[in-house]
């Protein structure tokens, strides 16, 4: 193959995943709006933010690494964590949607997942493009949230804040990652 088209496919296979990162941190700032008005008071209070739960059965991937270790990993390193963690995160979503009694933030809930559903794709994608094999998509997150104990409100509550909390943080340190990666191909 060319190396100038293989170097065209793998910057438009960034670029377009970069694109698609900051498209869901968009959407995202306003499902998470809608979704703390939904949950009340104190959740959708400005300066509200709880602990994160330590013994919650989903263990959510945190975004909160160092930065000089994220920066020290491998490219396949950071696009298979980030593969990972968007594979939990899903799961995490669809289960917000499937608990939220709320018909439009249902749907929008959803309609996210389709989102999600496509970046793990385009992680997928850009990963072959740059001759990484791809790990598995973790169906983990799916087994992760059958498992999980009965929760009461509050604790569920907890839970659906810090899922859209550290997916925040995991679509801005995406689009670092994939930013950098453009940069590095230029």
């Amino acid at each position: 193959m060319d190396p100038s088209h293989n170097l065209a496919s793998e910057r438009s296979s960034i670029e377009s995943t970069y694109e698609l990162t900051k498209y869901l941190e968009y959407q995202l700032k306003e499902i998470k709006d809608v979704y703390l008005t939904y949950l009340g008071p104190p959740f959708n209070e400005k300066d509200f933010s709880p602990p994160r739960p330590n013994s919650t059965a989903l263990t959510l991937p945190s975004a909160a690494t160092r930065l000089e270790l994220w920066h020290g990993l491998e490219n396949q390193a950071r696009l298979a964590q980030n593969q990972r963690a968007y594979s939990i995160l899903l799961a995490a979503v669809r289960e917000l949607a499937r608990s939220t009694l709320c018909p439009s933030l249902k749907t929008s809930l959803l309609h996210f997942c389709t989102g999600l559903d496509g970046l793990l794709g385009s992680i997928s994608a850009l990963m072959n493009s740059l001759g990484y094999s791809s790990p598995a998509q973790a169906a983990a997150g799916e087994s992760l949230l059958a498992a999980r104990p009965t929760m009461n409100d509050f604790a569920r509550k907890v839970e659906g804040f810090w899922i859209l909390r550290e997916l925040q943080s995991w679509l801005w340190r995406s689009a670092k990652d994939f930013n950098r990666l453009k940069k590095r191909l230029r």
